[in-house]
């Protein structure tokens, strides 16, 4: 049992009421600790690790990254019909997190917080006005930001990008122009640039809940490019998923003898549904299992190329999704599993997402059940590689390196769950207060204030189905504090995401 978990919920979760005063010391205390494991267990420094090798200077990154895909849709994570055998043997020799989360429930800004490990609101790449960035956008992510890539070609790293982009498609705001040595993939997301007309906005869906195995894939003039050139428009997203896995394969195998950093982020299991001939038909679940099951297939491409070329146990392999499943597409869409909600909201089946990090011979295998954040892969990839982390701005992410190399705590204690530039809710260890809801996806659809605030502990109730906020109104005084904190550090940019047109 995790420290953590001993000291803060064990009297609370036995019905034994713990002052607000008394829980507020201690939370400054545990903060204490964790910033002190955090001093004493350096990234190079093999003592405490689980690994017979120690960690290896300058390891290899790669992040593969599913576009919404739910909590649910991993056999490893619970389906019943999808079968991930890749992912679930990276599960098996890896680590399985299960409290891992995005920084937002939507595509533009939960990319842009993974690549700069800061909250999107932070650098106007999240909107009350309008969700992500679309093709006639004006704007794309500041060049003022530091991407993971930028970061990583500071010490020296190859930087690779395949995939789905979603920060910005003018030339001025590509991967390219961003850190990344290489790119081959689409600008935004595939359901894009459609060609048709939609007569209402339940048609939209309409299309993926009722014909959604009679799309064609050129109703979506959606382009593909190579660096920063357009090679193929409408790109046949037939045989993208392929060739996405192929193009990351193919650079993984050009790099290999330098450190190297790869983003392979799909843009499949968002609508539209297209897969390959070699897996269509073939899973029990359906369209949506064909395609997460070719994503699968293309993992597997990469764990057989890492270990045929020892390389294996000089990379860290990432699995994750960039936010919740898109419930509205009905069978198009995938499942959150036993958690509430999805794509979206703030709900924990929208931020939530199903995640593994494998390294054999590095990390050693367990299940994690403390917080993670991709917000967090910026401050552990810049550990693991030696390159100091930028001061003339502020940061969201915390250092992983102690609990993924040995049994440390997770120093992630808090998360923040925003809803365009608004913060909707506050995760501090096992209790979560949701100060606003909206429902996602409805047309005229408000916010909802909380006062007191709803309060859960998704430890116990992952689902979010007992309010818990008369019970422990302490609890709630605490979070509010943590709000104030937050609060006083944070300054919103602009919106950039509603200039349009």
């Amino acid at each position: 049992m995790q420290v953590y978990r001993r000291l803060l919920p064990m009297r609370i979760l036995k019905g034994k009421a713990m002052g607000a005063r008394n829980l507020m010391a201690l939370t400054m205390c545990l903060a204490l600790m964790a910033g002190c494991q955090n001093t004493e267990t350096s990234p190079g420094d093999s003592e405490g690790t689980a690994a017979a090798g120690g960690i290896p200077e300058k390891p290899n990154f790669i992040i593969v990254f599913a576009d919404d895909l739910g909590y649910g849709d991993l056999s490893s994570f619970g389906h019943p019909t999808i079968h991930t055998k890749n992912l679930d043997r990276m599960a098996a020799e890896g680590q399985k997190w299960t409290n891992f989360y995005v920084a937002a429930s939507v595509c533009t800004p939960s990319r842009a917080g993974l690549l700069t490990g800061r909250l999107p609101v932070r650098n106007g790449l999240t909107s009350n006005e309008i969700g992500v960035f679309f093709p006639d956008s004006h704007n794309g992510m500041p060049a003022s930001e530091i991407t993971l890539a930028e970061q990583l070609k500071k010490a020296g790293y190859a930087t690779g990008m395949v995939g789905k982009w979603h920060l910005g498609h003018k030339e001025e705001y590509l991967p390219p122009n961003h850190g990344f040595d290489d790119y081959f993939g689409i600008p935004y997301s595939n359901d894009m640039d459609f060609t048709g007309q939609f007569a209402s906005y339940q048609d939209y869906f309409g299309r993926y809940t009722e014909r959604y195995e009679s799309l064609k894939t050129e109703e979506y003039n959606v382009p593909l490019i190579r660096g920063t050139e357009e090679i193929e428009r409408p790109v046949n997203q037939n045989t993208i998923t392929k060739r996405y896995n192929d193009e990351a394969v193919k650079w993984i195998r050009e790099h290999k003898d330098e450190p190297f950093f790869m983003y392979l982020a799909h843009s499949l299991p968002h609508v539209p549904l297209f897969t390959s001939d070699e897996f269509r038909g073939t899973s029990a679940r359906g369209l949506y299992g064909d395609v997460v099951e070719e994503i699968d297939h293309g993992v597997g491409q990469i764990m057989e190329l890492l270990e045929a070329e020892g390389l294996a146990e000089n990379t860290i392999v990432v699995f994750t999704s960039d936010n919740g499943p898109w419930l509205p597409t009905g069978i198009s869409g995938g499942s959150a599993g036993l958690l509430r909600e999805g794509k979206g909201t703030t709900w924990e089946g929208g931020m939530r997402e199903p995640t593994i990090f494998w390294a054999p011979g590095m990390l050693p295998a367990k299940v994690v059940m403390d917080m993670g954040s991709t917000l967090d892969l910026f401050n552990t990839f810049s550990s693991l590689a030696g390159v100091p982390m930028p001061d003339d701005r502020e940061m969201d992410g915390v250092d992983l390196s102690p609990i993924l190399f040995g049994d440390a705590e997770s120093p992630r204690k808090e998360m923040f769950y925003y809803q365009g530039a608004d913060l909707y809710a506050v995760r501090l260890g096992p209790y979560k207060a949701h100060f606003y809801t909206k429902e996602a996806y409805v047309m005229g659809a408000e916010r909802v204030e909380h006062n007191p605030p709803l309060l859960y502990n998704v430890e116990e109730d992952p689902s979010e189905k007992y309010d818990l906020s008369g019970k422990h109104p302490e609890v709630i005084e605490e979070i509010r504090r943590v709000v104030e904190a937050h609060n006083a550090k944070m300054v919103k940019a602009p919106d950039l995401l509603k200039d349009r047109g």
